[in-house]
């Protein structure tokens, strides 16, 4: 008679894909490294880090915390450095999803990833699932449409199950991302999934102030830098802007021969971007 003993338990196989996920890094991201966005940054670190680092302060005033965060706002405004910095601050495990990623042309296939997704984070919490793009499989729902159309449609369904079926208390969160608020369907908004919206705005005359200095800071200058004027030049400015007018600043410098920026290198880096957004329609963000 043959005798067998179980050594120890494999851990059960993850789809590849969402195995890809979780291999992204958040990296050593701070909140010091995100300028203008302060009162967002508080409202994100109380939905999300409060409740991991501290869910017995919920049970002490018997309220229950959001389950998610929907990020909104314009393209390059740092909804994905928020994510990132969330997860790096707590060191929580992070999977990075763009929503376009998990629609898949087989019938039931995005759904199994869904599943898969959410199964592989209770596994392993604390977890934070970030979802780019979310209006690629969130948006409103309708009668009439193609297959592709209905399997995205069976998506939401499974996503929107599978955000009922975790504890308010529990160590995965998820946070969501979108430039395109106004199509997202209701089902996915209400109270109970996404419980708390966080518009993430062009930032102002202070806040640009603050993330040109963050760009600037590791970068060799020479001479006085006027902020206030490049500030004032980068009237509707993202956070990306910014960082390009920096980095076009350093090929100015390079092209002649300098191993330091100047002044006039991000005078003329700020005009350059400037009128490459000439090219860029504008959105308007209504309040959600």
């Amino acid at each position: 008679m043959t005798t067998l003993t179980i050594m120890r338990i494999l851990p059960r196989e993850v789809d590849p894909l969402v195995y890809n996920m979780t291999t992204f890094e958040p990296g050593e991201l701070t909140f010091s490294g995100i300028g203008g966005l302060n009162e967002q940054i508080r409202e994100l670190r109380e939905v999300i880090e409060l409740p991991l680092k501290n869910p017995e302060l919920f049970l002490r005033v018997g309220i229950k915390p959001p389950k998610g965060v929907l990020l909104y706002g314009p393209p390059g405004t740092g909804k994905t450095l928020l994510a990132k910095a969330v997860a790096a601050t707590i060191g929580a495990n992070f999977i990075f999803s763009p929503a376009s990623a998990i629609v898949d042309k087989y019938i039931g296939e995005s759904a199994r990833l869904i599943r898969e997704m959410f199964g592989y984070a209770k596994e392993h919490e604390p977890c934070i699932i970030f979802m780019d793009e979310v209006d690629a499989i969130g948006g409103r729902r309708f009668s009439e449409g193609t297959s592709s159309d209905r399997e995205i449609q069976r998506t939401l369904m499974e996503l929107l199950n599978q955000m009922d079926g975790f504890d308010y208390l529990g160590k995965t969160k998820v946070i969501m991302a979108t430039n395109r608020p106004d199509t997202l369907d209701p089902a996915l908004l209400r109270a109970g999934r996404l419980d708390r919206k966080i518009e993430i705005p062009l930032p102002n005359e202070a806040g640009r102030l603050e993330v040109f200095k963050i760009h600037a800071a590791g970068v060799q200058k020479q001479g006085e830098i006027d902020y206030e004027a490049l500030v004032k030049m980068s009237d509707g400015f993202n956070g990306a802007d910014i960082r390009n007018v920096v980095t076009e600043a350093g090929f100015f410098a390079i092209r002649d021969d300098r191993d330091y920026i100047v002044q006039n290198d991000l005078l003329k880096a700020c005009r350059k971007v400037s009128e490459n957004k000439k090219l860029e329609g504008k959105l308007e963000y209504e309040k959600l």
